[in-house]
């Protein structure tokens, strides 16, 4: 009885809300309507969520089963002329879903009335096929998109800011490439719309198009392109626009929309032009150095360059090395040094190698070849004007004395008259730097002029007349900084280094032959300068003395016992300074005999005999004088003594042909000079 009472209740509402309150009979069931009956008009003036209801039960006929705590908001909904009865459901679903109410149907008969963040979680309506199935309505439903060519991945985040967030977004569901989205049906119809734009084949409406090139090689061409179209640009054109080289026929294939036609039209154009190449040869001829120590100083510094980029992990090209030099064995491994271009402050272009950076020397006519760019050529000659100057160069005298040793002279240095006063040598006009045989730097003095040569300034007699000294060698060598010098005074004698016998005949038996060397028997004194720019000099000196000690017969060849004396010394002097090195001694054995009458044999043996032994020590003069690159200078000791020889006009006219002999003095004619 109660219920027929509630039910006769809502009709009545219902119909009051409708504004359709003809007379009828409280007890007559409603007659059945249909899709097609209209209503007048609905009009819900600052009504409830429970009258909203029970208007929305009266027109679907579904029993909507409510939560104990209502929401108390209040709706207000007029529609003042006729409509369906599906349109003022749709109004009415709508109007609860702007309010946050989301109706979830559990069968045929029942709507459950949840909050609309909980309608994906309480099973709302599951659209399956289209959602324009169904009218454009605010309820919320449920609908799985399944894609077939975009990625679902790749979808969810472009239709997301389309989306209801108070239904919790789109749900990915991978495997099955598909989307399960919760919103309101009429916006499942416009995502509908959109993934059906979307989700569409990279191909679709992409038409390929044929670049046949005239001077620009495909694959080149493709590179820059790639180089060029990056970043937004790519973006812009799409992703599903593809360009690749076929050099078999030298052609760029592009695959793209066809509006982007003239775009790459345009462009391919402008590309395949001709081009001189960017890299060029040139030969650069030095004056001074060598072109094979140029280059090993070159390739070391292109190498530590790109050693230097790999390890700061650059980008530039950089994994090519400089071939090693054709003419020489490869120089052992050195740690290459970690070298960083300085920033060009001219701004005149990079100052870095490219990889196609090669040099090469040729010996025949002393130059580096070059292959590179021009940023290449314009660094390498940079470097090879620095590096191709004059080094410094240096005069060394020596004179290398043989002094007697006695009773009151414990070395050749006392012998000549010379002795060390505190840390100084003296005993000579000249100032000295004293050294042992073992080494050790004794003073070193002003520079000294070098005006006369070493013999006269040591004040020895250059001729050897004294028993107890006698100069040996007085050699004079130029040479560079770094560049050895050589002087060797002595002897060379035949070695047998070798026996060859062979059959010579019937009668005569075996031949020998014997193979023959000449050794080199003397003293030999090697010296190394470097200059420095002060004018100091260090001499790196090898003194090396040899002499025959005895015989000894080797497979019945006479052999040499060779007596062999070295010291290793380095000493810095200054330009002009004498440097002394004494400690080299040598024991003789002396026989003489006078003849007694003229009868060779008897003579012999009836003459008066003597031996004796004799002590002799070698003292080295060594005199480094740094050249001013200025021949009136630097020659002006050698010119000095030519002008004491007879021939001294003829020698000059040699020299200079414009050179005029002076009148001869009476004096000169006197002495036939």
């Amino acid at each position: 009885m109660r219920l027929r009472l509630f039910r006769a209740s809502c009709l009545a509402l219902a119909a009051f809300a409708a504004g359709n309150l003809q007379a009828q009979s409280p007890a007559a069931p409603a007659p059945p309507r249909t899709e097609e009956d209209t209503v007048n008009q609905i009009m819900l003036p600052d009504a409830d969520l429970d009258t909203v209801l029970n208007v929305y039960e009266q027109l679907t006929g579904r029993i909507v089963i409510r939560p104990q705590q209502l929401t108390a908001a209040t709706y207000n909904l007029r529609i003042k002329q006729a409509v369906t009865k599906a349109e003022a459901i749709i109004a009415i679903e709508t109007a609860l879903a702007v309010n946050g109410i989301g109706l979830s149907p559990l069968g045929d008969k029942f709507l459950k009335v949840v909050n609309i963040q909980a309608v994906r979680q309480e099973a709302p309506e599951m659209i399956t096929g289209s959602a324009f199935e169904r009218p454009a309505t605010g309820k919320a439903a449920s609908k799985m998109f399944t894609l077939e060519f975009a990625r679902a991945q790749e979808v969810a985040p472009m239709i997301t800011g389309l989306l209801n967030a108070l239904y919790g977004g789109p749900v990915i569901l991978a495997s099955a490439n598909a989307l399960l989205i919760t919103d309101s049906i009429s916006n499942l119809q416009r995502i509908e719309t959109v993934l059906q734009h979307i989700d569409r084949p990279n191909t679709a409406g992409m038409k390929p198009k044929f670049y046949q090139l005239k001077d620009a090689k495909a694959s080149d061409l493709v590179n820059k392109l790639r180089g060029i179209l990056t970043g937004t640009l790519q973006q812009q054109i799409g992703s599903a626009t593809s360009y690749s080289a076929d050099d078999r026929t030298n052609q760029v294939i592009l695959v793209t929309d066809p509006r982007q036609h003239p775009f790459f039209d345009d462009l391919i154009e402008r590309l395949d032009r001709r081009a001189d190449p960017n890299t060029r040869n040139e030969v650069i001829y030095l004056k001074h150095a060598k072109a094979t120590d140029v280059v090993n100083v070159l390739s070391r510094i292109i190498s530590g360059t790109n050693t230097a980029l790999q390890r700061q992990g650059g980008t530039g090209p950089r994994p090519a090395t400089p071939p090693a030099n054709p003419n020489q064995p490869a120089p052992a491994a050195a740690p290459a040094p970690t070298i960083v271009s300085a920033s060009n402050s001219q701004g005149d272009g990079n100052n870095e190698f490219s990889s196609l950076m090669t040099v090469v020397n040729d010996d025949r006519s002393n130059a580096v070849v070059v292959f590179g760019t021009s940023d290449d050529i314009r660094l390498v000659r940079a470097l090879i004007d620095k590096l191709d100057i004059v080094l410094p160069q240096v005069r060394i005298e020596v004179v290398i004395a043989e002094v007697t040793l006695d009773d009151q002279h414990a070395s050749g240095i006392s012998a000549l008259g010379l002795k060390i006063e505190g840390d100084k040598l003296v005993g000579f006009s000249g100032t000295a730097v004293g050294m042992g045989a073992t080494g050790g730097a004794v003073s070193r003095g002003a520079a000294v002029s070098g005006s006369r040569d070493l013999a006269a300034e040591i004040s020895l007699n250059t001729t050897p007349r004294s028993r107890n000294n006698a100069i040996t060698t007085q050699p004079a060598i130029v040479t560079s900084h770094g560049k050895q010098a050589k002087f060797f005074n002595g002897e060379t004698r035949p070695v047998v280094t070798g026996t060859i016998q062979s059959a010579a005949g019937v009668s005569t038996g075996l031949a020998s032959s014997s193979t023959v060397t000449q050794q080199q028997i003397g003293t030999t004194l090697t010296v190394t300068p470097f200059i420095g720019v002060d004018g100091a000099v260090q001499l790196d000196l090898v003194q090396s003395v040899e002499d025959v000690i005895g015989e000894v017969l080797v497979d019945q060849n006479k052999q040499y016992v060779i007596g062999r004396r070295e010291s290793t010394n380095y000493v810095s002097a200054k330009s002009g300074d004498i440097i002394v090195i004494s400690g080299f001694r040598k024991n003789s054995s002396l026989r003489s005999s006078s003849r007694f009458g003229p009868i060779p044999i008897l003579g012999d043996l009836l003459g008066s005999r003597s031996r004796g032994k004799t002590v002799s020590d070698l003292v080295f003069f060594v005199r480094p004088v740094v050249l001013t690159n200025t021949p009136a200078i630097d020659n002006a000791d050698a010119f000095r003594r030519i002008d004491s020889w007879p021939s001294r006009d003829e020698v000059k006219k040699e020299l200079d042909p414009s050179y005029v002999a002076p009148p001869r003095s009476a004096v000169d004619r006197l002495l036939g000079k």
